[in-house]
């Protein structure tokens, strides 16, 4: 990507993350609410992800679990989402709060998803490339692995296969995104998060 390339992303994302939240700040608002009654804590989720250059910033999603200790990654079925939390996270209405994650800069419409501290910013090689990218709600790994939950429960370890399988593949996959970027390609892709 160039200068300009990344130029047209940024502006893209400010001038849709601002009118997705005009549009949508009643949606965020109620269902807000909504997952704040249904969890019994906070409506909105704040978490520390790694963003571009490797620095750490605090991803807003509507929560959707009950505030229980344990992994971070997460299965079909886990109990610990409630049922409100299952039909936010099919409809991916959990995401909503992330335009003003886009809106401020800490990501982006489309890129590699904000992992947690321990994958992303552990990175070394020519794999590092991918930390001049924001983080994104929607991209092309994310579309691969669109049903990942229920692929992790399916395996007897889903740590060690996300670990030693997953995680290889997305990097591989945000590298040819990163090496094969262009404005046609992010259109495509949002237009599949949203109508797949």
């Amino acid at each position: 990507m160039t200068r300009s390339d990344f130029a047209l992303k940024r502006l893209f994302d400010i001038v849709f993350a601002a009118l997705g939240l005009a549009l949508l700040w009643a949606v965020i608002v109620v269902t807000w609410y909504m997952a704040g009654r249904d969890t019994g804590a906070s409506g909105f989720f704040r978490q520390e992800r790694v963003g571009r250059g490797g620095k750490l910033f605090k991803v807003v999603k509507l929560r959707t679990m009950r505030p229980v200790e344990g992994t971070t990654v997460t299965r079909a079925g886990d109990v610990r989402i409630t049922r409100l939390g299952a039909k936010l996270r099919r409809y991916k209405l959990d995401e909503l709060p992330q335009l003003w994650n886009v809106l401020i800069g800490n990501m982006s419409f489309v890129g590699p998803r904000p992992d947690v501290p321990g994958f992303m910013d552990k990175l070394t090689g020519p794999d590092r490339k991918i930390l001049l990218l924001r983080p994104g709600i929607t991209g092309p790994a994310t579309l691969k692995y669109r049903n990942e939950e229920e692929l992790l429960a399916s395996v007897d370890d889903p740590e060690r296969y996300n670990a030693d399988v997953i995680w290889p593949d997305k990097v591989r996959i945000n590298l040819k995104y990163l090496n094969d970027w262009s404005f046609s390609r992010d259109i495509g892709y949002i237009v599949k998060t949203v109508f797949r």
